[in-house]
């Protein structure tokens, strides 16, 4: 029994040698490569730290670094926002349209990149459907929108991190057990006292660990960005792709550093957050 119990192991590792393959040669040595070269010097030549020099003591650099922060926040806060009320309105309808629901999110969350920049280029573009149609009913101040500017960034993120996060948040909702709100009910409780002082605290922890993983994705998005402002508007992602596609002369060195810096961001606020999760947890224990 042993014997066999063995040999399905052994065919159970073997069976994830090529998944193990996959991942160390598309992310695991690109990750290494990266890191190694943002300790080059330009052109390769020399090691050190003058690439996180430049990275850290140019305004450009740094202000991109602050526009994703910003850009990144707002879009998650907003999605984590809706969704919230979004997930919890899903889990009142039947099963079929919750099934429905819940396909239509997974759908939409995926929808990102060039063909969501030009959806909204048709849409809220100079010339859109929309913009033309609130000139043509006088509102001035919708059809003035500009999509290629900090506003529209985050309409875009918003539209692909609200279903991301209905995703994320709807399961959190059935940890809130029919007999919680029964008992609060009969203790004079109100709807606002009942998700002040139960609700919201038992979902606090999905909340947290939701936005951490919206604000990481927001982060890393290139495709959108790049495909609506182009180089024009100052993003780190953006100009990490501009180092290494080389507009002018490319810079891989300058790239790896940026992307390191990118990368302990990101970590950042997703250890903060988990921080923030297990403190939740110990209170609620």
């Amino acid at each position: 029994m042993c014997l066999k119990l063995h040999k399905s192991h052994v065919w159970l590792l073997l069976s994830l040698v090529p998944f193990a393959i996959l991942v160390i040669c598309f992310q695991v040595l690109p990750l290494i490569v990266m890191f190694l070269e943002s300790f080059r010097g330009d052109g390769g030549v020399g090691w050190g730290l003058d690439q996180y020099t430049k990275a850290l003591t140019s305004k450009y650099y740094l202000l991109g670094l602050k526009n994703s922060v910003l850009i990144s926040f707002c879009a998650s806060a907003i999605g984590i926002v809706v969704a919230l009320f979004a997930a919890y309105s899903i889990t009142r309808f039947s099963r079929r349209m919750r099934d429905f629901l819940l396909m239509l999110s997974n759908m939409t969350s995926n929808f990102s990149g060039v063909p969501l920049a030009f959806a909204y280029i048709i849409i809220l573009g100079s010339n859109g459907l929309f913009t033309l149609l609130f000139k043509q009913l006088g509102w001035t101040t919708l059809a003035s929108i500009d999509l290629f500017s900090w506003f529209g960034l985050v309409c875009v993120y918003v539209y692909f991190q609200i279903p991301l996060a209905i995703l994320l948040l709807y399961p959190t909702y059935y940890g809130i057990q029919v007999q919680w709100r029964e008992s609060a009910s009969l203790l004079g409780a109100s709807t606002p006292q009942f998700w002040r002082h139960i609700g919201l605290p038992v979902i606090m922890p999905g909340i947290v660990g939701t936005f951490s993983i919206l604000f990481a994705n927001a982060m890393g998005a290139y495709a959108t960005a790049y495909a609506l402002v182009g180089g024009n508007y100052n993003l780190i992602a953006i100009r990490i792709g501009s180092l290494v596609a080389g507009d002018v002369a490319a810079r891989p060195e300058l790239a790896g550093a940026l992307a390191v810096i990118l990368a302990f961001t990101m970590v950042s606020a997703m250890l903060i957050n988990e921080w923030m999760m297990r403190r939740v947890r110990r209170e609620l224990g």
